[in-house]
């Protein structure tokens, strides 16, 4: 299903035939430096991490990671999405893409295209985003986009601070 299309992406939910594509992205070494390493190795585990991770979540919230490519040839380029995290009250937004990919604006595009949609689809009103420290292009991006800096978070009690920021979507707020 198509959850939203820009001039250059088609945001759509991940599915099982996905896996490749995910099983790459999972293990790029800028997803494990800033993301996290999900452990995912093999097809088979990248199918396990689409069923119980986005595909589970869409079935649950209506709303979870979403494979982004690109309008004019359908290629992969990323994921961005929604997620309902145990950790947080707040729906976050999480996305990466493919290093080849980076530094074109697909992220910010991708970002503000599911931000809308949680809008319009799901009502949302708030919506957040956590980074790491060191991310700065990430924080940029985020600061680009009208988030703003909240505090720093642990996902888990075992793990380091993040940096939590925030955007308000009333109607009126809209991304643009």
């Amino acid at each position: 299903m198509v959850v939203a299309e820009t001039e250059r992406l088609r945001v759509r939910h991940l599915t099982v035939d996905d896996a490749e594509f995910i099983l790459r992205l999972l293990n790029e070494p800028t997803f494990i430096r800033h993301i996290a390493d999900k452990g995912v190795r093999t097809l088979d585990d990248a199918r396990a991490y689409l069923r119980n991770g986005p595909i589970a979540s869409v079935a649950r919230n209506g709303f979870g990671l979403n494979r982004v490519e690109l309008k004019a040839t359908g290629e992969a380029i990323g994921m961005c999405g929604l997620i309902q995290r145990d950790a947080f009250e707040d729906v976050d937004i999480g996305y990466a893409l493919l290093p080849e990919f980076c530094g074109r604006g697909y992220a910010a595009e991708a970002t503000r295209a599911v931000l809308d949609s949680a809008v319009r689809g799901h009502g949302l009103r708030r919506v957040i985003a956590v980074v790491n420290p060191d991310n700065h292009d990430s924080s940029r991006m985020l600061e680009k986009l009208g988030f703003r800096f909240e505090k720093m978070v642990r996902l888990a009690a075992d793990e380091p601070d993040i940096r939590q920021f925030a955007i308000a979507l009333s109607p009126a707020e809209r991304p643009n």
